[in-house]
């Protein structure tokens, strides 16, 4: 199988050459490389790497009887297993699966005190009550968030290097046309990730196969494993609300307005009922969600409207695998995106926007019929990015450029099927661009 190239790897480097860092929390979903990442990284980097599983080894969890000093850990680990070796300043301990025992958590306060061993725990966010483990080792960790393969790590599996993924930003940059072959070239990649996603182990198999064959299966696997996740560990919540939600994200992505509606889940269906689910989903890691914003002012949280938002899956991938079996098909065999285009490219994009650091948020103003689908900034305005599936007029997008009343917003930024270009209001970039655009903003900006 493919070995991925990823952007984690960077940050664990320079995380073992800082002074002062801290034991390290990895947080993400389920099954988007943390553990193969983090392995990796201590094989490679450390003398001693000690990897310890909660759920291959519950064992360990016995390590803390004696209390969360480092040298009891010591004790008692070496007591389990007396091959492993603590060579201080050159020891990385990683704690996997850490939602079998939160309470690991307690220990890190005195790694850090201590200093003379790395540590860095990971596990499922699903398992995990992050509130209890923050609380647990506030001041003395480092977090880190990490999501499936975006756009620019599914380039570099399929081979493409930092140069030529650089020449595709010189050009945004310049706001300069990419060749014929450049635009070509990337949209066939964009749409094979689009169907494939960004979870390793199917990005893995289609870049050995060269194809889709096996994909659809695997992504149905991952949609059971998440949907027995959530009964596993949905703790007090009523897991079958957090399964009825999950389930129906495809449903109010393919409506006109997109706004996911407690209420419309099932007959009967009430707000106060359903407490606590979405952020719990949001928790987890396997949504993303884009709230409304009342005004288009700054800042942009201190406008939003809690109770009107969109859900978006976190992997678009697991989007494709929830569909029914005749649009799976087409998708693959003829890269017929007509159906589910919009809810398709509005998804990714929703996805490529977070994972470039973007918090998500929409307008939609009924009276005047203005639907903008993302809202983002730069340091001194507000920038609406519309996507769009075609090339249909830009309504909205040139009536927030032109108003008055939208003091704060001097251009826009439309995502589509088109080479780069600027009209003089708003920029047009491809949408496989969408992962160069925090940088973009912050250079135009400086």
């Amino acid at each position: 199988m493919a070995e991925l190239k990823r952007k984690i790897d960077i940050y664990l480097k320079e995380w073992k050459n800082s002074k002062n860092r801290k034991p390290l929390i990895i947080k993400g979903a389920r099954q988007i490389g943390k553990t193969t990442s983090i392995e990796k990284f201590g094989r490679e980097n450390y003398k001693s790497f000690i990897e310890i599983n909660y759920i291959s080894m519950p064992q360990y969890k016995q390590i803390f009887q004696d209390g969360y000093t480092t040298e009891n850990i010591i004790k008692n680990i070496s007591l389990l297993n007396s091959e492993y070796k603590f060579i201080p300043g050159d020891t990385l301990i990683f704690f996997d699966e850490m939602q079998e025992y939160p309470d690991t958590a307690t220990s890190l306060k005195f790694f850090n005190e201590d200093g003379r061993f790395d540590v860095i725990c990971s596990g499922s966010l699903m398992g995990i009550n992050y509130n209890q483990i923050h609380s647990n080792s506030v001041g003395n960790k480092e977090d880190y968030t990490m999501r499936s393969l975006d756009f620019e790590e599914f380039l570099w599996a399929k081979g493409y290097s930092e140069e030529q993924i650089e020449s595709l930003y010189a050009c945004m940059k310049e706001v300069k046309p990419l060749t014929n072959t450049q635009f070509d070239v990337m949209m066939n990649n964009f749409k094979d990730y689009l169907i494939t996603g960004g979870m390793p182990e199917i990005v893995s198999t289609f870049i050995d196969n060269k194809n889709f064959s096996g994909i659809l299966s695997m992504q149905q696997k991952l949609l059971t494993d998440y949907e027995e996740d959530i009964t596993k560990y949905a703790g007090g919540l009523d897991k079958s609300k957090i399964l009825d939600a999950y389930k129906k994200i495809k449903i109010f992505l393919g409506n006109d307005n997109k706004k996911f509606q407690i209420t419309k889940l099932k007959d009967g269906a009430r707000n106060r009922e359903y407490v606590g689910v979405i952020d719990w989903m949001d928790r987890a890691g396997i949504i993303n969600i884009s709230y409304a914003l009342d005004h288009l002012e700054m800042p942009l949280k201190a406008n939003y409207n809690p109770d009107n938002y969109r859900l978006y899956f976190g992997d678009t991938g697991l989007l494709i695998g929830s569909l029914d079996e005749e649009s799976q098909s087409d998708l693959r065999n003829n890269q017929n995106f007509g159906t589910y285009k919009g809810a398709l490219y509005e998804n990714i994009v929703a996805e490529m926007l977070t994972k470039a650091g973007f918090d998500l948020f929409f307008y939609r103003d009924e009276q005047s019929k203005i639907e903008m689908d993302f809202i983002i900034r730069d340091e001194k305005s507000i920038i609406p990015v519309e996507v769009k599936a075609g090339d249909n007029a830009t309504y909205s997008l040139n009536r927030l450029i032109d108003e008055k009343q939208y003091k704060n917003i001097k251009y826009g930024i439309k995502l589509c099927n088109k080479n780069i270009g600027f009209n003089g209001k708003f920029y047009t970039f491809p949408y496989f661009m969408t992962f160069m655009l925090k940088r973009f903003l912050k250079e135009k900006q400086n």
